[in-house]
């Protein structure tokens, strides 16, 4: 897994989000598929309650960050996390997993302490 430092999104001591170049390259070309301009649109990523830990990822594309939001930027790809996410994803990396029976993208946090029995929810 490659990563290379955020160009922003690194104010203070914030744990910044990174971004191997699989999970880069995917979103972008997603966003492009979606007509979206990957200048200013991103990829929104957030902690929601849900699932059988308590938590769970989401995803999204928004055309532009909110006023308050972390924007981290790796290999071309802007993600957008909103405040209160940072608290339970800051110093996550965000994959890409190729595989013959899945692929999707997927978050490494190091802040969870136990993750539901499939994989899909999580608790800090």
């Amino acid at each position: 897994m490659s990563t290379e430092p955020a160009d922003t999104g690194t104010e203070g001591n914030d744990p910044a989000i990174e971004v191997t170049s699989d999970a880069a390259e995917e979103a972008l070309s997603l966003l492009e598929g979606e007509g979206l301009d990957t200048d200013v649109a991103g990829l929104r990523l957030f902690v929601q309650q849900g699932g059988c830990a308590g938590l769970s990822y989401g995803m999204r594309f928004d055309t532009e960050p909110e006023e308050d939001d972390l924007v981290v930027e790796h290999h071309g790809l802007r993600v957008f996390v909103d405040p209160a996410s940072k608290n339970y994803i800051g110093g996550s990396t965000l994959d890409y997993e190729h595989g013959l029976q899945a692929a999707g993208f997927e978050v490494e946090n190091p802040n969870v302490v136990s993750e539901c029995g499939c994989g899909e929810s999580f608790r800090t």
